[in-house]
């Protein structure tokens, strides 16, 4: 039971059963707040206890509806402000609209800056988050940004698996580094994917560079949104002699037709987090880790002003 000065962890309505861990991991109930929508559908939120001095957290991704929940994110850390909190905390699972981290285009908003805007100028006096599409938007805000990773927590349920001869496979150029550092911690070679992204949720594999023949295949992205990189991909690496292929990641956003893919693609195991809520999500082959305890600890530590850092090792 966590007795310290006071702390308070709140939810929004975006994954109720994730603060719920946390809170429990932490050692305090859950906040109470009711969130409304008028018949026009705006938000109305109430606050059912005091925060006045406290230390609050409020955890909401703002994943689908990512609109609605981010606005409600705002509501709410616009009321424990005026109600009071000595600090207002936002803790953000999944950072959504972080995939418009830049102008690919001319004229192309940069939303990413957009919401650290909206967020800190709501109150938030820090950003907790997991795993950012792009790290640079650490330095979109102005306030403190505490970016943890699920990689050990991934990297610890494969280690259990105890492969024999395994690659690590990074879908595309960009994730290079995040599949690098697992292998790492694996102590694997890596293989990377390059592909093409002629449009947006459209993806086209061009080569594998790497050995990848006779190996289990262990792909690893930060998101998998329609699934199309992930399905090509194992499609790609079996064509090449992989001998099986599991996929992971942080995000399961699972949009559109990706459960559809998922389920036809020759993938042994889809291995995720909850920092999206996939209690809806209907497939044998999808495997949920939980990232409440590392979340926990990270509250804990900013509350007793102790590093996070050590959350990485």
């Amino acid at each position: 039971m966590y007795r310290g000065r006071k702390l308070q962890i709140f939810s929004g309505t975006a994954n109720m059963q994730l603060t719920e861990a946390i809170a429990e991991h932490v050692g305090v109930p859950m906040g109470q707040a009711e969130v409304k929508r008028f018949s026009d559908g705006e938000l109305s939120i109430y606050l059912g206890e005091s925060v006045r001095g406290a230390d609050v957290f409020i955890v909401q991704p703002t994943s689908c509806p990512a609109n609605e929940n981010l606005m409600e994110l705002l509501i709410m850390m616009d009321a424990l402000k005026r109600a009071s909190a000595k600090s207002v905390n936002s803790v953000l699972p999944y950072y959504g609209y972080a995939r418009q981290d830049r102008k690919t285009r001319a004229r192309d908003p940069i939303t990413a800056k957009l919401v650290a805007d909206l967020i800190t100028t709501a109150g938030a006096d820090r950003v907790i988050t997991m795993d950012l599409h792009a790290g640079q938007i650490q330095g979109f805000f102005n306030i403190p940004v505490d970016h943890l990773k699920s990689l050990p927590i991934l990297a610890k349920y494969f280690q259990e698996k105890e492969f024999e001869n395994a690659v690590v496979v990074s879908p595309d150029m960009g994730g290079v580094t995040r599949a690098r550092e697992l292998a790492e911690r694996l102590q694997l070679p890596i293989a990377i994917i390059d592909k093409r992204r002629p449009e947006p949720n459209v993806a086209e594999v061009m080569n594998i560079i790497g050995k990848v023949k006779g190996k289990t295949a262990l792909m690893i992205d930060d998101i998998i949104d329609t699934a199309g990189t992930i399905s090509l991909g194992a499609s790609a690496l079996l064509e090449q002699g992989a001998k099986e292929v599991y996929a992971c990641c942080t995000h399961p956003i699972l949009s559109g037709p990706a459960l559809e893919r998922l389920d036809a693609a020759p993938i042994k195991e889809i291995v995720v987090t909850n920092t999206i809520p996939v209690a809806d999500k209907k497939l044998d082959k999808l495997q949920v880790l939980s990232v409440a305890p590392l979340i926990g600890d990270a509250i804990i530590r900013i509350h007793e002003e102790l590093s996070v850092s050590k959350l990485f090792d």
